[in-house]
This record gives structure tokens, sequence and C-alpha cells, in this order.
């Protein structure tokens, strides 16, 4: 896998979580208690052997910057190749990129100066845990060109793109905003492709002045590029609205999705040293994640609490995620919150929202 380069977009569906990427990017949205969304689609890449990974930022990429450092949690705090920001502008101007292609037109010269044979292109806002060089080793086989990677759900609204592929899993039909119901082939915004292959694609949309990756490119290209698809067939969460990111981390109080997750292989994130939790007399804590510097005072039920989060006696929480250096007064009441980082909710507060629509507290926000 010393032939593979990695390239994940950080920002690319910022709009999907406004709640949440109004102060940071889809890559670093906090999840699971202690990690970041971008940290799941990087330990793929390290735990496959890829050691040269570019990330291309964009907007409030601050804390992202912060989270990743030099890369040395993941191994690649490196003199050649290991973890490199891409700048968030499109080919040689001045302005944001306003799209995937655009993205990618500006990672042209990074791309053109790897050595390496091919390139794994991923979003950063879903969760899942899959090996890379078995979709290269696929990629190979087939002689594909392009190899798109999908996973078989039911039909909502977390996939842009809908593949159909005949019985030698050749991509025959996209969709695009597919309305149909049943299980679909549903596209998780991860390709394969050989670097020289997507450097001519990149080459091509610029001197045609193509807009769309999907649409100017695949869409068309099915006729003539060799496009396949791979089966993902494991644990698989998209966070797409503040809904799914609800879902996804209560998700975690299952023991068989953490065992999915995490077990095998790790993953990786920044380390942030702090005591270890404490638990008071009068706490009551049942099927609930609780990391490092919380003090429990209350009670606490099927919740997952980030770091240093006080929750004082009296006080109920139940089916909540509260992040982390939040502090929650005595005898409040919570169900289906979401709080942001930093939030003050005073004594006596009564916060509910549900499943399909929680409760959300923007970043330092004082109750």
């Amino acid at each position: 896998m010393n032939t593979t380069v990695g390239v994940i977009f950080s920002s690319i569906n910022d709009e999907r979580v406004p709640e949440l990427t109004r102060v940071r990017s889809t890559g670093s949205i906090p999840y699971g208690g202690r990690y970041r969304l971008v940290d799941f689609t990087l330990s793929n890449m390290v735990n496959s052997g890829i050691t040269t990974v570019g990330i291309i930022t964009k907007n409030n990429y601050q804390s992202l910057m912060d989270h990743l450092g030099t890369g040395k949690e993941w191994d690649l705090a490196r003199k050649e190749g290991g973890l490199i920001l891409l700048p968030p502008y499109s080919d040689e101007s001045e302005m944001l990129y306003k799209n995937r292609l655009e993205a990618l037109k500006g990672s042209y010269a990074f791309l053109k100066k790897c050595n390496q044979d091919f390139v794994v292109i991923s979003d950063s806002d879903a969760v899942y845990k899959l090996d890379y060089s078995k979709v290269i080793d696929y990629h190979v086989e087939h002689n594909a060109d392009i190899t798109l990677i999908y996973h078989e759900h039911e039909s909502d609204s977390s996939s842009y793109l809908i593949l159909d592929t005949d019985e030698d899993e050749r991509v025959n039909v996209i969709e695009i905003n597919a309305k149909r119901s049943g299980v679909r082939k549903h596209y998780m915004n991860v390709f394969v492709a050989r670097t020289s292959f997507l450097l001519n694609i990149i080459q091509t949309a610029i001197a045609r002045g193509y807009a769309s990756f999907s649409k100017d490119i695949l869409l068309p290209g099915l006729s003539t590029y060799k496009v396949y698809g791979y089966k993902f067939e494991g644990y698989y969460s998209n966070i797409n609205s503040l809904e799914s990111y609800f879902k996804s981390n209560m998700s975690l109080l299952d023991k068989n999705v953490r065992r999915e997750i995490f077990g095998d292989r790790d993953v990786y994130t920044k380390v942030n040293d702090a005591p270890p939790a404490k638990f008071t007399e009068s706490s009551k804590v049942k099927n609930s994640l609780i990391h490092d510097g919380c003090l429990i005072e209350g009670t606490v039920e099927n919740c997952i609490l980030f770091r240093n989060v006080r929750v004082c006696k009296g006080t109920v929480l139940k089916n909540c995620i509260i992040m982390s250096e939040t502090y929650i007064g005595e005898d409040c009441n919570l169900s289906y919150v979401v709080s942001d980082k930093d939030c003050i909710i005073s004594g006596g507060r009564l916060l509910a929202g549900c499943e399909q629509k929680p409760y959300f507290i923007g970043k330092g926000t004082r109750i």
C-alpha cells in the first residue's frame, strides 16, 4: 500500500449538519465521546498501509488543524509523505472551491508530485471500518478505471448517488438524488483510481470547463470508462443531519456495534490526558459512555458524555450527547439533548427533544 496515496475531503458536506459545522468542518465534528469524524477515514487509510494522506480543507478548519497537528497519532509525522493539509483554493486562483471537482483541481499539483500508483479519495462524514488494500486488489483484478465503494441499505436521503451494477459489478446506471424506495446501492463517496488516470480526468475537466464530478465525468463516463462497484458489507453510518448524528452516536451503546467499529483494528485520535471519571454516592449510571475527567453526581441513562462534563446532584440525563467542558447544574432534567462544547446549563432547567429532532445547544451557550 506504499503505492497508494489518500485524499480526504474535510469540509465537502458542511451544509448537511449546519448546527455542528458553524464553528468547525465536518471532519472535526466530535463523535463517540473522544473522536472526530475524520479519525475513522484517516485510521482506515493508515491501517491499510497508506502513509501519504492529503486533507483538503475549506472553512472553519482551525479545530481540524488543532486536532490533526503533525499527524503523529496516526504515525504520519514523516519526512517523506505523511499528513499534508491542502489549501482550499480552486486551481491557481484565490477563490475557494465550490464543489468536489474544483477541490480536486486544486489538489492537482499534490497528486502529480506523488509517486504512488493509486489514489483513494474519500469524504469524512461517515463511520465505518474498511481495509482499502482489498479495494485496490479488487480494482486491479477487474482492470478498472474507477472503483466506487457502495453500501446496500434502505433508501433514504443519506446518499447523493445510487448505483446499479451488472453481474460482474460493473456500474451501468448512476442515479442522482434518486427517490425510489427499497434496498439500494448507496455510493459511500469513496472511490479508487490509478493516480495517472485521475490526473488525466482533472486535466480534461480543466480544459473543458467541467463543473461537476458526478454529472460531467462519472455519468458520461459509464460508456467510456471501466467503472466498477465494490460492495462494503460492514457497519456503515453516514452523518448527513443532526438526526443521523444522534442515531449514529446512540448506536455505540450497542456492544456489537462497538465491537465491529473498534475491534480488530485501532481507531486513532488525538490524545488528551485527563483524570479518570469520578462517580459520587448519589450518582446512578446506566448503559452510557462516560469519558475522562467527568464528575457525575446525578443520574445518567443511555447517554454519551465527552471529557470533563459535570452532572450535578439531582440532575437526570436520558438519551443525551453532551460534549466536552459542559456544566449541568442541580435538579435539571434533560432528554434527547445534543449539547456542543463549553456549555453551562443552570440548575432547575427542563430541556427535551425527541429521537427524530433532538434539542440542540450550540457551542458556548449559557442557559
